[in-house]
């Protein structure tokens, strides 16, 4: 299995605090190595096409933006991009 990439957008609110944090819960529970890396350079998310904030990107895929997620959520699309 490779390893996952997991970015995160913001710039650094408690949203995205707690979004990174949910991600490094649910890798941990699921006892899963991956990149995961918190970006919050504007120019970064303007070239992704981002709109709002917190986005998640896993695997150079958009997969949530301008919400928040929950724990299950987050499991769902981590078990979705390892499939």
């Amino acid at each position: 299995m490779s390893n996952l990439k997991i970015e995160i957008f913001g710039p650094g609110c408690p949203k995205c605090m707690n979004t990174q944090e949910l991600f490094m819960r649910a890798l941990s529970e699921m006892n899963l190595p991956a990149d995961l890396r918190e970006i919050s350079d504007v120019e970064q998310m303007i070239q992704r096409g981002i709109m709002s904030t917190p986005a998640v990107f896993i695997n150079d895929k958009k997969v949530s933006e301008g919400r928040m997620l929950i724990l299950s959520e987050v499991i769902t699309l981590i078990k979705k991009a390892i499939q």
